[in-house]
Formats: structure tokens, C-alpha cells, sequence
């Protein structure tokens, strides 16, 4: 990643309590009434607080603690990373529908994403969908993938299916949030983690029985984020 790209320039703050909540929503990609729905508060309580008309109370941050998974000390104070929890990811169970059945939802390849080096948008052709997922929870531009190996026990088991979505590599990184990193070698899911060098990144592990890897942004040359994982069965 080119690290003076125009892109890195337009890093949102993280200065303000206020700041730190549209992190997480653009991190989420949710509307503010989005927002608000998801946390089941008024549409317009939760504009005056963004907007500073109203505080932001001790009982409205522990509402995104727990709705959203996101680090209280982080939320509070700003230390810490947004999701220091694996569970951010949010877990569904699913029934598959073969493609024969079905061609409308999202759709579910017969690709393990941490298995081999190609770019993954060279691999999701057609004949590589094994069926369709019709869940409103999931982002309509995802896609779903498999993953193998437990360097991500417990966020996600051996084998699981995660929804993941393209980003630019040159664009905004949410840091502490699991990334499907590409390289020229190898592709990997792991949480992206701030690194003291802003040339670096830390590649982290949920399982810790794996070090963390500390990586050159350069190396990169994709990244999808997940933004779901899933527990399926196959539909007959």
C-alpha cells in the first residue's frame, strides 16, 4: 500500500467520544439512522447526540459496547483498539440454497481464501458458486468464502464461511477489525492492527499460539473485510 496515497489523508478522527461512534459506523457502513435503528433508539435522540445538542451518556456507550462489540475503553478514552473482542464479527446461522435452485441472494464460493496466493477477484468466477444465502444481516456486497486453518480460534473456527467485502488497499484501514489480507505469496485473515511505523502493519491472531506478524503496508495487495461469520447448512 502506498502509504501517501490521498487516501491514507482521509483517516477519520478519533479525537472525540462523538468521533469514535461514526468510526464504528462507517466502519459498519451504516446511516445514522441505521445507527439508530440497530440500537433501538430514537432517530432523532441519536442525531442530537452526534450533533452535540445531547451528551453522550454512560448508558448510551454501554448500549454500543454490547450491540456492537466495540471497546468500551476504546469508546471512552480513545486507547485500546475499536474491537478488541473477537466477537465484532457478527455470527448467523444460514441454509445454503444450490445454485440450481436458486439464484438470487449472496452468493457462497467453493474457495478457501487462506488457501493458495492468487488475487481473489481473478477466482470468483461463476462456476465457482456453490449456492446462494438469502439473509437480510448480510451486507448485499459481500461474498462468501471459506476458512481454513485456527491461527482465528475462536472468532472463527476451522472451516467456517465468513462474508467479506472488497476495500482499497490504498483506503481507510479500521484498525483492530479481521481483514482477509492478500499478498504475492499467500492470503491470510487476521486482525489489522495499528504499527508503530506507519510504513508497517501488525497482522494479528485470535488463537495465541501465533505471533504476531509485522508486515510492510507495500506487501499488501488486497484486502476484504469481514464483516461476517457464518454457520450454514446445505439446503437439499
Amino acid at each position: 500500500m502506498n502509504t501517501n496515497s490521498p487516501a491514507d489523508n482521509r483517516q477519520q478522527s478519533t479525537e472525540t467520544v462523538i468521533d469514535r461512534i461514526r468510526y464504528i459506523m462507517a466502519s459498519k457502513r451504516l446511516s445514522q439512522a441505521g445507527l439508530a435503528r440497530l440500537l433501538g433508539v430514537d432517530s432523532a435522540y441519536m442525531s442530537k447526540v452526534l450533533s452535540g445538542r445531547l451528551p453522550v451518556t454512560e448508558g448510551f456507550i454501554n448500549k454500543i459496547v454490547i450491540d456492537m462489540g466495540v471497546s468500551k475503553e476504546w469508546l471512552k478514552s480513545g486507547t485500546d483498539i475499536p474491537y478488541s473482542k473477537p466477537s465484532h464479527t457478527t455470527r448467523i446461522d444460514a441454509q445454503v440454497t444450490p445454485k440450481a435452485a436458486c439464484k438470487t441472494g449472496i452468493a457462497v464460493y467453493d474457495i478457501d481464501v487462506t488457501a493458495g496466493s492468487a488475487e481473489l477477484s481473478r477466482m470468483l468466477t461463476v462456476d465457482r458458486i456453490m449456492g446462494y444465502v438469502d439473509m437480510p444481516q448480510i451486507n448485499p456486497e459481500c461474498l462468501i468464502v471459506r476458512v481454513s486453518g485456527d491461527s482465528m480460534k475462536p472468532a472463527i473456527p476451522n472451516g467456517s464461511f465468513i462474508a467479506i467485502r472488497p476495500v482499497s488497499a490504498t483506503g481507510i484501514v479500521f484498525w483492530g477489525q479481521i481483514y482477509v489480507v492478500v499478498t504475492e505469496n499467500y492470503r491470510m485473515v487476521k486482525y489489522l492492527r495499528r504499527h508503530p511505523n506507519p510504513d508497517y502493519v501488525v497482522l494479528h491472531s485470535d488463537n495465541p499460539d501465533y505471533d504476531d506478524i509485522e508486515m510492510p503496508r507495500s506487501d499488501i495487495q488486497g484486502l476484504y473485510i469481514v464483516e461476517t461469520v457464518i454457520n450454514y447448512e446445505r439446503r437439499c
